[in-house]
């Protein structure tokens, strides 16, 4: 189904079954594959290709040569039907590539809203992207990453799969993360290792001073103080009692699987 008020270039390919909502612009020699949906007023510049069992929201600029939702590179995946979502407002610049999920993940790669993904970034399968994040040139992820709300990743990073990246967190350019970046902080290194708490950007974003405070206890509790992540866990959740913006680090600490950055 096309809608009447979209904008297909003649030297597009838009395959029977294909789902374009209203305004939506299909640039020339872009590829549409028969099980994709295209929300409203989205924007295929020209050479992009769409495959695979994908959706993608409303608002977004997809630049030339970008590569979403196609088989992904486990050698695990032998064509079971697993999916690719992508949300609203996404600018996807040119040559990135977002990969579909595994059976062996939760059979979906899906990204949020209001998300910056620079030249050449890398999703690979079963990754699940928050809002408001940006990813700089090259960056790199490998399958089963979790990258929470308004993190920032830097150009030519590489981060190990089955991380997970917690929300407001910065990492520094040309990084490798190999392990689980904990809420709040500034990462940079190969191997990716602290360099304190993201206090500018938190105050950019309009956390006041009581958060601030709360925020710096907790760090103070998981790294400065000499404590064990069991004994840390419960200070954490005493101090939460009384600041609820601690829960942010409880509840990560409790998801992560590979273990923090320290």
């Amino acid at each position: 189904m096309i809608n009447q008020s979209a904008f297909i270039h003649n030297n597009a390919i838009v395959e029977d079954g294909a789902i374009i909502h209203a305004d939506v612009y299909i640039g020339p020699f872009c590829i549409v594959g028969p099980q994709v949906e295209i929300g409203a007023r989205t924007i295929l510049k020209s050479h992009v290709v769409v495959t695979g069992i994908a959706r993608i929201g409303e608002d977004n600029q997809i630049y030339p040569f970008a590569s979403l939702g196609d088989v992904n590179q486990d050698l695990k995946y032998s064509k079971e039907l697993t999916r690719t979502e992508i949300g609203n407002n996404n600018r996807i610049r040119e040559c990135v590539t977002i990969h579909r999920g595994t059976m062996q993940g939760k059979k979906i790669t899906r990204i949020g809203d209001e998300n910056l993904f620079m030249v050449n970034t890398h999703i690979a399968h079963d990754c699940t992207i928050g809002n408001h994040c940006i990813m700089a040139n090259n960056v790199t992820l490998g399958g089963h990453v979790i990258i929470d709300d308004h993190a920032v990743i830097g150009g030519m990073t590489a981060i190990h799969q089955f991380c997970a990246i917690g929300m407001h967190v910065m990492i520094g350019g040309c990084s490798g993360v190999s392990q689980d970046v904990p809420p709040f902080v500034i990462a940079q290194g190969n191997h990716a290792t602290l360099f304190g708490l993201n206090t500018e950007g938190l105050k950019r974003h309009g956390f006041d001073r009581d958060a601030l405070y709360a925020i710096r206890a907790a760090y103070k509790i998981i790294y400065r103080n000499g404590n064990t992540l069991e004994r840390a866990k419960l200070e954490l959740k005493e101090l939460a009692q009384e600041y609820k913006v601690v829960n942010v680090f409880l509840d990560f600490l409790l998801r992560s699987r590979r273990g923090i950055i320290r």
